[in-house]
């Protein structure tokens, strides 16, 4: 007896946890799916194919958003190709060519979670005194997506260290028991293996380099003209939907179509960064 009253309890409590689990869910995913039912709802409306391919005008209450688009795509390209090497070289060097408990690898990703936790405006404010004055870039683009990169790297980094350190090592001492050389257990064995974790953290780093306002403020200023080269101002996505709700009378309508281009865009560049990283998975193994 004692021991069937115990036990349900003990059932009690687990369907209990069951039923807050799933109204958890539930209740998060109805959140974000009212907020998506919003956006498209008030975004539709403006959205068309001039709006993709011309100026803004008159505060960007009427007009488009091209030349902010090219801006938002430049500043993306310019934090990838910088943080993505330096982030995938410096995650191999950290889980293959140290010591796990070595001080530098513990001091090095001490820094790398304080600097993941550093607020945005405190990186917009480093990129303007270095990148902006020190380095002579001025207001740009270029700035804006350097500063950028240094904002997402401990999070490229960290994520990438984690994906290659759940590799076991039975693989590694497999690799090296063939006769495999560092950099071609790497290529064609751990690389692959972490490939999950490396979209994942690229997918982390994309989303917040989109959409961020605080950094490109301080960076890569405020012109919503069409910028002509890495060297000028440029307005991207985030700051002119901030722009648009915050500072420009009936600018309401046109901040909820930048807003869904800006989810629109970030589903597609992710989901490019998946296809190119299956493809290149798929082809690893093919060859291997």
């Amino acid at each position: 007896m004692t021991t069937r009253h115990a036990i349900k309890p003990r059932q009690f409590s687990d369907h209990l946890l069951g039923v807050l689990v799933w109204l958890s869910a539930f209740m998060i995913a109805g959140f974000f799916l009212w907020l998506l039912a919003d956006m498209v709802c008030q975004g539709m409306e403006r959205l068309s194919w001039d709006f993709l391919t011309t100026e803004p005008e008159r505060s960007g209450r009427r007009g488009g958003i091209a030349p902010i688009l090219v801006s938002t795509l430049a500043v993306l390209a310019i934090t990838l190709a910088v943080a993505v090497p330096l982030g995938l070289a410096t995650a191999i060097w950290l889980s293959e060519y140290t010591r796990v408990n070595s001080r530098s690898a513990v001091a090095i990703r001490f820094s790398l979670d304080v600097l993941a936790g550093v607020p945005s405006i405190v990186y917009g404010l480093f990129g303007s005194a270095f990148f902006c004055v020190w380095l002579g870039l001025g207001y740009s683009l270029l700035a804006g997506g350097l500063t950028l990169a240094c904002m997402v790297l401990p999070i490229l980094i960290r994520t990438s260290e984690a994906g290659l350190a759940a590799v076991p090592d039975d693989w590694r001492q497999g690799a090296a028991a063939l006769g495999l050389t560092r950099w071609a257990a790497l290529r064609f064995l751990l690389l692959p293996a972490a490939a999950p974790a490396l979209t994942a953290g690229l997918m982390l780093g994309i989303g917040r380099a989109l959409a961020e306002t605080a950094v490109l403020l301080f960076t890569s200023g405020y012109v919503d003209r069409m910028p002509e080269s890495w060297l000028d101002s440029g307005r991207v996505l985030a700051v002119h939907i901030f722009d648009l709700s915050m500072n420009v009378t009936g600018g309401d309508q046109a901040a909820y179509g930048s807003a869904l281009v800006l989810l629109a865009l970030l589903l597609i560049v992710n989901g490019v960064a998946i296809a190119l990283s299956d493809r290149w998975l798929a082809r690893r193994i093919t060859h291997s």
